[in-house]
């Protein structure tokens, strides 16, 4: 029998079997690369676009947030004036002088008032360069005066004469009738190389008794949002227009205009229009996409094509809180990121490929001799990720791999030797960390005392010096009235004593005189001017002690110790609060009860303690105006208590307590607290009560404390030396 042999398969190489999955691993490596290159390129295009986009947005609404807030807090500053009683709207003179200088200090083109009677005045900025003023009078043709200013605000000559009715100017009527601040409809005016397109403020304006007097206004050049469009960085095409509900163009970045001229007029552009054809054709499908502009009421992304070319878009609603409703469009071509991305793309596919063929080619020689001495290396690196410092890698016939070895035992060494280092010298450096941040917080706590005092110092010492003054310009002719009035008294007695004694001894006077007598209703005149005199007599009396309780609160830069009568300055600090005291149509008046004991003269810096006074009086009222917002305080009667006692510690008490809604425990300890305050955003500083505290602790070596709790009202306790050591 013959044994047949079957051929032996052949024997695969060693080094193919090693080679071909290696080949195949790099292969797959470099596929899966470039491809996860390409989609992370794409992804990063993206968020690039969007995060460009937001904040290119995000900077508009800003800039649109602070440029058009100027107008409405200008028109604020000027009705709160003229309620105030600080400007006189019959005076035009100097109403237009002060309105010329508020358009030094803002950047605007109209500062206005229009009043019901028809009359006017304005400050205007019809080309960048001058301001002129335009006084006008109540009815047309011909009543309006536009004059040159000279750099006072005086005014020099008329510049032009034309006609004006507020009653017909959306600019006067919109904001009457809405009876709130609003924006009214956008102006455009073709003046001579210089077009003129604004947004207009206005705000209605009432005098102490809430009757209407009119309006203020202002407008403020749109033209400049095109401005500070054109200089945000964006891209090289990318584009940035706002535009109203309607489709018409705000501002855009484009060097075309938001506008064109027709006949000399100003006719504002539809985006849709626009002569820039990128923000036209994004503007046209932004409005089929939605089927108009009025139903985009979120912030939208959106990628739209146009021309053969694809854009990211960004659609942004803006809108504030006196009728602005304006869409903000960002646009940027998907072009300007994706040729460098292709281009890294290509160049990422090239090196794959020829580290692939580098790479096998040493993987064969290199991977038997490195793995094993790599592999010892990476468990001792392990190891000593894991805290165990104390690692030796032993040597290898590769001498790379052997100064490789001794490198690493030589890092190991000095790891250990720096970790150990480290951990001293970091307790070290925490220790004086906290060291210095207790210093830093000691300092910043001294500063912030510092500035607040001397804030409120230089604040009440103005305040002082004004009060101080208009109550001597006020004195003198009140005197001078008060003086005369009785003489004046006198002087009508004796006429009509004269006339009394004239009809006696003639009782049937001339026919001429008995129709004169009738005209006058001279037996009226006899009883009625004693009384009106009386009545004179009386307000002149009224008004001396406003006048000399003014001018003892406005003691406010005696920077002496003195004597003072505590009294006199409580007094005169509640007879100034007392427009916030007495009763009104929305509220009832706040009763003062007033229950003082007998204090002789203390000695003190007296216009620092009327300074404290005022502080917490104000605030006590604030307090009882907040319960009476309440519907459950809405027939409760407030009240606010001041006492006064001696001591017989040689010191004065003074206490001052309402019936408010009180405060927490946690309000309580932070009162004293520089700029803590519980009042809304810009209704207080929070200095005020730590200023009180300075005074009364720093300055006169007393106490200030303060008893309350919730529903319980507050009470504040001054206790102040009679006579103390004057304290620097």
């Amino acid at each position: 029998m013959k044994i047949r042999h079957f051929g032996k398969t052949p024997a695969i190489p060693l080094q193919l079997i090693l080679m071909v999955p290696f080949v195949l691993q790099i292969f797959g490596a470099v596929g899966l690369v470039g491809y996860l290159s390409f989609k992370n390129g794409q992804k990063a295009v993206n968020d690039l676009a969007a995060q460009l986009m937001d904040r290119t947005s995000i900077s508009v609404n800003q800039h649109l947030e602070a440029y058009l807030s100027i107008p409405h807090q200008v028109i604020k500053i000027n009705a709160d004036a003229i309620r105030m009683g600080l400007l006189d709207v019959r005076d035009r003179q100097t109403l237009g002088k002060y309105f010329w200088h508020q358009m030094q200090a803002y950047d605007l083109n109209y500062i206005g008032i229009g009043l019901t009677t028809g009359e006017g005045v304005g400050a205007a900025r019809y080309d960048p360069k001058t301001v002129v003023i335009d006084d006008w009078s109540p009815k047309p043709p011909n009543n309006v005066t536009n004059y040159a200013t000279d750099n006072k605000g005086d005014r020099t000559h008329v510049v032009t004469i034309y006609d004006w009715d507020n009653f017909q100017e959306p600019w006067y009527t919109e904001p009457v009738k809405a009876g709130k601040p609003i924006w009214s409809r956008i102006v455009t005016v073709n003046y001579p190389n210089y077009p003129y397109i604004a947004a207009s403020a206005g705000r209605p304006i009432y005098d102490a008794n809430n009757r209407l007097l009119g309006m203020v206004g202002a407008d403020i050049h749109l033209l400049k949002l095109s401005d500070f469009l054109r200089n945000i960085d964006l891209s090289s095409s990318g584009q940035v227009f706002i535009m109203e509900r309607n489709g018409l163009l705000i501002a855009n970045s484009a060097k075309e205009q938001p506008f064109t001229t027709v006949k000399d007029e100003i006719r504002r552009l539809k985006a849709i229009d626009s002569g820039n054809p990128i923000v036209q054709g994004i503007a046209k499908q932004i409005q089929q996409r939605f089927k108009g502009f009025q139903s985009i009421s979120k912030d939208t992304n959106l990628r739209l094509d146009f021309q053969g070319e694809l854009y990211y878009v960004q659609v942004t609603p803006w809108r504030d809180q006196y009728g602005l409703d304006w869409l903000v469009v960002v646009s940027v071509p998907e072009s300007e990121f994706m040729a460098q991305i292709d281009a890294n793309t290509r160049t990422t596919i090239l090196l794959c490929l020829a580290a692939l063929g580098v790479a096998c080619g040493m993987g064969v020689l290199t991977s038997g001799w490195i793995t094993r001495p790599i592999l010892r290396l990476n468990r001792a690196s392990e190891a000593i990720t894991s805290g165990n410092f104390d690692q030796a890698v032993e040597d290898s016939r590769i001498q790379e791999l052997n100064a490789l070895a001794n490198s690493f035992n030589q890092m190991a060494r000095q790891l250990r030797e720096s970790f150990t280092a480290l951990e001293k010298s970091n307790a070290e450096l925490e220790d004086r960390v906290e060291y210095r941040t207790g210093e830093l917080k000691n300092a910043l706590s001294e500063l912030q005392r510092t500035q607040s005092q001397i804030i409120q110092s230089e604040k009440m010492s103005s305040l002082g010096q004004m009060v101080g003054g208009v109550a001597h310009e006020i004195n003198n002719p009140v005197n001078f009235i008060h003086g005369n009035l009785v003489h004046t008294q006198q002087y009508t007695q004796d006429l009509l004593k004269f006339v009394q004694l004239y009809q006696q001894h003639y009782p049937n006077p001339a026919d001429e005189i008995q129709i004169a007598a009738e005209e006058i209703d001279l037996e009226f005149l006899q009883e009625d001017l004693p009384k009106m005199l009386s009545s004179m007599k009386m307000g002149t009396d009224r008004i001396r002690q406003i006048v000399l309780s003014l001018r003892n609160f406005s003691r406010m830069d005696e920077a002496e110790f003195k004597p003072v009568d505590i009294h006199e300055g409580i007094n005169s600090t509640l007879l100034i609060l007392q427009h916030r005291l007495k009763d009104r149509p929305e509220r009832p008046s706040i009763e003062v009860i007033q229950d003082y004991g007998s204090l002789p003269l203390v000695e003190c810096y007296a216009g620092q303690l009327n300074q404290v006074f005022m502080n917490i009086l104000t605030n006590a009222i604030d307090a009882l105006l907040v319960a009476r917002d309440s519907p459950e305080n809405s027939h409760k009667q407030f009240a606010i208590t001041i006492s006064t006692e001696v001591t017989d510690r040689n010191s004065v008490i003074i206490r001052i307590a309402d019936s408010g809604p009180g405060m927490s425990t946690e309000v309580l300890h932070k009162i004293f607290d520089p700029f803590f305050t519980t009042k809304p955003v810009g209704s207080g500083t929070g200095l005020g009560l730590s200023i009180s505290h300075s005074i009364v602790v720093s300055s006169h070596g007393g106490k200030l404390t303060c008893v309350s709790a919730p529903g319980e009202g507050s009470e504040f306790i001054i206790e102040i030396p009679i006579a103390p050591r004057q304290v620097l």
